[in-house]
């Protein structure tokens, strides 16, 4: 029999919350047609500094803000608009090299409807979930954001092109200060153990994006810190590899050689980061050699 106190205890163990990063920026925003690419680029300059803002993906719907944005400056000539935006992070290799901070257009002020983000965060403000951690190519511990579970998404990598179910579950790492922190964001020691590791926390948190310095600085919780994350799509390892096969086998091709066909099946992690499913696999199949005839 079930009481109702292991009921409650049930209830507080299953995560809660959803993996996200988006926020409110303020500055001058200009766009400029690349002839080269026949497309248009845009930054936006809050204070002193400039950062590339892109369209929310490629699609006609997610770029339909992007383009808005451009006609509203074009005929209003008002260049100083409220954003909101998604943080776009570019790590790179070597440690010591500053990672890149551009944005994501979701919306601007014309745009936002009542109980919109935007009158719940002020300027330079952020809504912040992920798991807290060190990863390898930044000093700053981060807010790493998985892309969210759901069956909508896992039908779509299952059919997807395998470069682009890989993009489409990367990960953002957002650096950010958060001095005494409630919990040590996890840091990965070779020398130890898999068992022995530990795991990263999953926090949500309200956060300020600090101009020049390109990192965000810890404002307040806005719930307490969990050890399971929610469900996410994660790209593994194997993933991630094969792309780099894809692309030899696309120089093949260019060389007269028949394609190697690529199959991926998708990483579910769900509670205790257990994988649901089949785990990540590629099966290769080898072109076959044709006659000298």
């Amino acid at each position: 029999m079930i009481t109702e106190q292991t009921e409650i205890q049930r209830k507080q163990e299953i995560p809660t919350g959803i993996f996200q990063a988006i926020g409110v920026i303020t500055g001058d925003v200009s766009f400029i047609f690349e002839e080269q690419r026949n497309k248009y680029i845009a930054n936006i300059t809050i204070g002193q500094y400039q950062y590339n803002l892109f369209p929310n993906g490629s699609s006609w719907s997610k770029s339909a803000s992007f383009n808005g944005l451009r006609k509203q400056i074009e005929s209003t000539g008002i260049s100083k608009q409220k954003l909101i935006v998604y943080p776009k992070i570019t790590h790179y290799p070597a440690k010591e090299q500053q990672h890149k901070v551009a944005f994501q257009l979701v919306a601007f002020e014309k745009e936002n409807v009542e109980n919109s983000i935007s009158r719940e965060l002020s300027d330079l403000e952020f809504k912040l979930s992920g798991l807290w951690q060190f990863i390898p190519v930044c000093r700053t511990p981060c807010i790493t954001v998985m892309k969210n579970f759901t069956d909508e998404r896992l039908e779509y990598i299952k059919q997807a092109e395998l470069s682009s179910k890989v993009n489409f579950m990367k990960a953002t790492h957002i650096p950010l200060m958060w001095k005494d922190a409630p919990v040590n964001p996890f840091r990965f020691n070779p020398k130890i153990p898999k068992q022995e590791q530990g795991k990263a926390m999953f926090v949500s948190i309200k956060a300020r994006f600090i101009p020049g310095r390109d990192v965000f600085g810890f404002d307040s919780l806005l719930a307490l810190p969990q050890d399971e994350p929610p469900k996410y799509l994660k790209a593994g390892k194997q993933d991630k590899a094969q792309v780099l096969k894809s692309k030899l086998a696309t120089r093949r091709q260019k060389s007269g050689n028949e394609p190697i066909k690529l199959t991926i099946k998708p990483k579910v992690v769900g509670e205790n980061n257990n994988q649901i499913g089949v785990s990540s696999t590629a099966e290769i199949e080898k072109p076959k050699l044709k006659s000298k005839n």
